[in-house]
């Protein structure tokens, strides 16, 4: 096992340190009077929604064109659309202080998020937790683009094939697995936990 064991941690931040996102997104369609998966299958079945998704993710479009354009689709105002669908978005203590914990043993941490504006980052936060940060929409690619990925360890100092990386998403652990990366799909923070005392060192 110990041969098996990576040198580096990249990790997702939606869905991996806060609550789901998914759960968020039907919050906000109760309070909206919609279906509780009104805002996934949009996001799922939607061509327009998807490019929508896509273009904020790649900083490529403004937080205020995306809140008009989606309320449309889904029929809401859209007066602070993205921060109301993210209002029940919290974050995951257990996953935070396992990330700290992680770094302080002198394993190089990074995120690798795709991003809806800034509103959900708190830089001071992520500075206790990560060496390096990648964030889509400041840099203009997202997941699942190999790129991003291997962005992600370079900061960090490492090759991709020393790297550990996390998402909540399956879909964003292919590519991290083509390249040579561990991969751990999260669902919990002791099921996570757990998988990175095997793939990182004591």
């Amino acid at each position: 096992m110990a041969a098996d064991r990576r040198r580096g941690l990249l990790i997702d931040f939606g869905g991996v340190l806060t609550t789901s996102v998914f759960g968020s997104f039907e919050a906000f369609c109760a309070l909206e009077g919609l279906a509780p998966d009104a805002v996934s299958r949009a996001f799922r079945e939607h061509p327009e929604a998807q490019q929508l998704l896509f273009d904020l993710e790649l900083g490529a479009i403004e937080e205020a064109v995306f809140d008009a354009a989606l309320a449309e689709l889904i029929g809401v105002a859209p007066e602070g659309l993205a921060g109301r669908m993210f209002a029940a978005l919290r974050p995951d203590e257990e996953m935070f202080d396992l990330v700290r914990a992680i770094r302080r043993r002198g394993i190089p941490t990074g995120l690798i998020s795709n991003s809806w504006g800034t509103a959900l980052y708190d830089r001071g936060t992520l500075g206790e937790l990560f060496d390096a940060l990648v964030i889509s929409g400041e840099e203009g690619i997202r997941k699942p683009d190999p790129a991003i990925y291997v962005m992600g360890a370079q900061r960090i100092g490492l090759a991709p094939s020393d790297c550990v990386f996390v998402d909540d998403l399956k879909f964003n652990l292919k590519p991290a697995r083509e390249l040579g990366m561990a991969t751990v799909h999260h669902t919990s923070a002791p099921e996570t936990a757990r998988a990175l005392d095997e793939l990182l060192p004591d």
